[in-house]
């Protein structure tokens, strides 16, 4: 059985299962979620713990085994926590972990913690079995689209708000763009927030007093912005990132890498590939994978070696080498890949000329 993060509270209330599996790459909600899950535990009466941190591909599975069949010392119920920071058990692990799922004994909770998963991972017989034997619960990113509503929701539930209307808008909107791309941040400015005001209603300029200064970026967010022609959004972000001290080769290793594989994947379906295909082979999947559907069929061979080209200068450029037709400063020609790029990936239609 398979819900939502934002699902758990609800399903919970209806009482609890054998297992729980809980897998994303939203730190903040990830431990949300287990969180909540650890404190029903409690009120049921599960008052032992025992966890299980799986590391590498030797790490020894038979104590966990044990641990789920041995009667607990010290309550009547125990929880046993299985943490797979790698997402990937290897193969005895795979096996262990369904054997692990047969027959579990009525005082045993476990709960599992995974980052994202991808497509063969969800499909793996091992993952199967946890899913089968009692509840998976995917935390999905907060895409900046959403961002807004859900402060709106954390504020809410600490008795605050933002006026209704245009000026509330812009207080989510500013707080959301400082914020973008780190929910932990946004937690904390969130905690500050109900420590500085009372509950009610706040304004722009309390906000801003309180998250100014406290922008995250994640380098990795730059990439589904780029794909998603998003050039305003782009621009702001490497600004941020280099206020933020990002180093400059990472951004563009980042944006040469996506380039890079747009080529992979052009080229495999010219060379009569279906397209899943191609993006299987070039190990693409989760949000980058729709964008690349959408991108890939409109793209052009010679755009692409262009890119390819100046993705090469542009590495010399944040390496300390100069180029006469590109600015030296590493910020301003990573401004000019991204710009190059959104030019590409555009329709035909909407294709201008850059000065």
């Amino acid at each position: 059985m398979q819900i939502k993060a934002e699902a758990l509270s609800g399903h919970l209330s209806k009482g609890l299962k054998p297992i729980y599996t809980v897998h994303g790459d939203e730190p903040l909600l990830a431990q949300e979620a287990a969180d909540m899950l650890r404190a029903e535990a409690r009120k049921q009466g599960y008052g032992e713990r025992q966890v299980f941190i799986v590391g590498g591909a030797h790490f020894d599975w038979g104590p966990v085994i044990a641990a789920s069949q041995a009667m607990s010392l010290f309550a009547d119920k125990q929880l046993i926590e299985i943490r797979i920071p790698g997402g990937k058990p290897g193969k005895d692990g795979s096996e262990a972990l369904q054997r692990y799922v047969q027959g579990l004994p009525p005082d045993v909770l476990t709960l599992v913690t995974l980052p994202r998963l991808d497509k063969t991972q969800l499909g793996s017989a091992w993952f199967t079995a946890l899913d089968t034997a009692g509840v998976s619960v995917k935390v999905d990113p907060v895409e900046r689209r959403e961002l807004p509503a859900w402060i709106a929701r954390r504020l809410q539930q600490q008795g605050q708000s933002v006026a209704a209307g245009p000026d509330g808008q812009q207080a989510l909107e500013f707080f959301a763009d400082r914020v973008e791309g780190n929910l932990l941040a946004a937690h904390q400015e969130l905690q500050k927030l109900a420590l500085l005001h009372p509950p009610g209603e706040l304004g722009l300029a309390q906000i801003e007093a309180a998250v100014l200064d406290v922008a995250r970026f994640d380098v990795f967010k730059l990439s589904e912005a780029l794909l998603s022609g998003r050039v305003a959004r782009v621009l702001r972000m490497l600004d941020g990132l280099k206020a933020e001290g990002e180093a400059a080769v990472l951004v563009h290793w980042t944006m040469a890498e996506d380039i890079r594989g747009l080529k992979r994947v052009h080229d495999a379906v010219a060379a009569g590939k279906p397209l899943p295909m191609a993006l299987r082979e070039a190990r693409v999947w989760g949000p980058k994978e729709r964008l690349f559907e959408r991108i890939v069929p409109q793209l052009h061979g010679a755009a692409l070696a262009r890119l390819l080209v100046a993705a090469q200068i542009c590495d010399g450029i944040v390496k300390g080498l100069r180029h006469p037709e590109w600015p030296s400063d590493p910020w301003e020609a990573l401004a000019r890949l991204a710009l190059m790029l959104e030019q590409a990936l555009r329709p035909p239609a909407q294709k201008t000329r850059y000065g």
